[in-house]
């Protein structure tokens, strides 16, 4: 799979759980990152999202390294066009 996807989430995000499925099935490979054990990524999170730790927010690097991607609660679709798969 082209690039990398990291998604930063929570355990209790029922929005974080149906991107996961989505994306297990169509075989896109992710790093999972709980903002609630990890306080450098919630801080990202805030960054992110104008101070609030909203989740999944997704970070997708594309493999030619070209411009990163963030984004807040996005559809499977948004997540292989940041991919251009």
């Amino acid at each position: 799979m082209p690039g990398t996807v990291t998604m930063y989430s929570t355990t209790w995000c029922g929005y974080c759980r149906r991107l996961k499925g989505q994306m297990d099935r169509e075989g896109i490979a992710y790093t999972e990152v709980n903002i609630e054990l990890d306080p450098d990524s919630a801080a990202f999170v805030e960054k992110a999202n104008g101070g609030n730790q909203t989740v999944p927010t997704v970070l997708v690097v594309p493999a030619d390294g070209g411009e990163h991607h963030v984004m807040t609660n996005p559809s499977l679709a948004q997540v292989k066009q940041a991919l251009a798969v």
